[in-house]
């Protein structure tokens, strides 16, 4: 008994399923955190391919199996026309409007481009960007049920 005497116990039931607010986030972290491989790797030269699973059929005997295939992914930073990297933060295939008419952020030099994505992973998780994500999903799922 000395052993749990040492624990905290309380009385407490398991979420059965998380707030729509919390899976967009955690949606949105993960993808920056994609976003931060894809960048780390490019900058070292070399390339980023993580992996999907897929179901594919046999045409043979008609079963159907699990193969891993390379997921594609997209960059969310492109060289603007002063010659400046930016940074656009995506939500599916819509862009987020981070501030009121800004979509993107401006960095002084690619270098910065690992410590942009990190800080924008903090302020998902943080909660700070739950107003945007939630607009941009509302249009998503508008555009799915049309």
């Amino acid at each position: 008994m000395s052993a749990l005497a040492n624990l905290k116990l309380i009385a407490a039931k398991r979420p059965v399923q998380m707030p729509p607010v919390v899976q967009r986030r955690n949606k949105l972290a993960k993808r920056i955190g994609e976003q931060i491989e894809l960048a780390k790797a490019k900058q070292e030269g070399k390339s980023y391919a993580p992996t999907k699973q897929r179901m594919v059929k046999d045409e043979e005997t008609g079963e159907t199996k699990t193969i891993q295939v390379p997921k594609r992914i997209k960059e969310w930073w492109f060289v603007a026309d002063s010659g400046k990297t930016c940074v656009s933060l995506r939500y599916g295939a819509k862009v987020i409007e981070i501030a009121k008419g800004k979509t993107a952020i401006e960095l002084a030099n690619a270098k910065e481009l690992v410590a942009t994505l990190e800080v924008l992973r903090q302020a998902v998780e943080a909660g700070e960007l739950d107003m945007q994500i939630e607009a941009v999903a509302g249009a998503v799922k508008a555009a799915i049920q049309k």
